[in-house]
């Protein structure tokens, strides 16, 4: 099946792509949108990847479906588009890296800056119907991502992973923490945040870890 997507990630997951689930969620998404108001928009629903070339890829932060509201949605998990107001989980976020990184909290919520540094903003459904949370688990692109991970643990080392939650945590289970950073906290919104992502000094470990590679670190 021929995908738009950028052509490194490509050719590394053209076999995801020739599978017969793959075909079944492709109608599945092509129905859902063809019927429905479906997030983010077509064109952006590989995004993450195409901001974020393979050859580039130094961190990778997983979520879990798109945000449903309206104008949100932007192809790159906990990112929404310049001019929305943040998302709680994306608030918290920015608080954190504050915190630990000395830094103001930014005026946009887009987290397009991070992407082209190398961060691969993954969520691990890449579609939703409007105002209906997970409403497109369970249909296969589950299995595409957990394809996309295990491609970079299979292929790359001296990556840091951001597993925050049980859900990120169980999606990057594959890693080897012998070989990369695995970070791992309790998920940024409301309910969970004060258990342990507050103070998770995350990012400055990413950025010393990077260092300490030979990597650029990210501005955060």
């Amino acid at each position: 099946m021929e995908v738009r997507i950028a052509e490194d990630w490509k050719r590394i997951l053209q076999p995801e792509f020739d599978k017969p689930y793959f075909e079944r969620l492709t109608a599945f998404v092509r129905s859902e949108y063809a019927s429905h108001k479906v997030f983010p928009q077509g064109r952006n629903i590989f995004r993450a990847f195409d901001k974020c070339p393979f050859g580039e890829l130094k961190v990778v932060i997983i979520g879990q479906d798109p945000y449903h509201g309206d104008g949100q949605a932007n192809g790159l998990c906990f990112s929404v588009n310049d001019g929305v107001p943040f998302p709680p989980s994306l608030e918290n976020i920015f608080r954190e890296v504050r915190d630990d990184m000395g830094v103001p909290i930014p005026s946009s919520g887009n987290l397009d800056r991070w992407a082209e540094q190398g961060v691969l903003l993954l969520n691990s459904v890449l579609t939703v119907r409007a105002h209906m949370a997970a409403s497109h688990a369970k249909q296969g692109w589950e299995q595409f991502t957990d394809a996309v991970v295990r491609a970079i643990a299979e292929r790359k080392e001296g990556v840091v992973y951001m597993l925050w939650g049980s859900y990120a945590q169980r999606k990057g289970a594959i890693a080897d923490a012998s070989r990369n950073l695995i970070l791992k906290s309790v998920h940024p919104s409301p309910l969970s945040v004060y258990r342990g992502f507050f103070g998770s000094h995350h990012f400055s470990q990413a950025n010393a870890y990077l260092a300490a590679h030979g990597k650029t670190p990210v501005v955060w």
